[in-house]
């Protein structure tokens, strides 16, 4: 199976035994005798790839945005969300070599699983063919994301923004109470409500309580019709 994965990603590979690295979790080395790699040090490889791809690609796209906005913007890119929906269209699950427990909890479709993976393929590509191959799969499959990032703003830190606003309005700091948090331990949701004082003023979900507080945060912006979602 792990030949059909060049046809999958449109990049020539060579080492095959690489790329069945990339593709192999912890999980599956701690349950079987025959599998004695994971992918954890492509991943550690494979993050700093993306990371030194996605600045110079911001740095030349926008040459008079400064660092803050640039930094924000290289956060959303490559964080693990952003990583996962890239995964999950290339359907990447399917070549996963992971343990039992794993395949029983869902780990082919889990945001975190395959977001490490694309980073273990990325850091594959670039010792298996060089940067200029990494370089084409991140702007193939990566880099397409941030017209959608800048849309939504996404990259705007809305907790920090609502935080200097309540400051500045109210004069005093908001605060936030997880409302429920549903689900099993390895896939809860959470449901936040920010409020200053005693006043809710928006509320959010998410699968961390993190980024339950920033969605609560945008629904506070956007209920307070306070425009936040911009470049400069």
């Amino acid at each position: 199976m792990i030949e059909n994965l060049q046809s999958v990603i449109g990049i020539p590979l060579c080492n095959m035994d690489l790329f069945k690295t990339a593709l192999t979790h912890r999980s599956a080395v701690n349950e079987s005798k025959h599998i004695d790699k994971h992918n954890e040090r492509l991943e550690f490889l494979g993050d700093a790839v993306l990371e030194l791809v996605v600045t110079e690609f911001l740095y030349k796209k926008y040459p008079e945005k400064p660092e803050g906005v640039l930094t924000s913007l290289r956060s959303s890119l490559v964080c693990g969300e952003n990583l996962a929906k890239s995964a999950k269209e290339l359907n990447l699950g399917q070549f996963l070599r992971i343990s039992h427990g794993e395949e029983k909890f869902g780990g082919r479709e889990k945001d975190s699983l395959l977001a490490n993976t694309i980073e273990s393929i990325i850091g594959a590509i670039f010792l298996d063919t060089g940067i200029e191959n990494a370089k084409t799969f991140i702007h193939t499959y990566i880099i397409p994301y941030l017209d959608e990032i800048i849309e939504t703003g996404s990259f705007i830190d809305a907790k920090s923004f609502f935080q200097q606003h309540a400051q500045a309005e109210f004069k005093i700091t908001p605060h936030y109470k997880v409302i429920s948090a549903i689900g099993p331990d390895h896939e809860k949701t959470f449901e936040v409500a920010v409020f200053v004082g005693d006043t809710e003023h928006g509320r959010g979900t998410g699968p961390s309580k993190q980024s339950a507080q920033q969605e609560a945060s945008k629904n506070a912006l956007d209920t307070l019709k306070i425009v936040w979602k911009t470049l400069d």
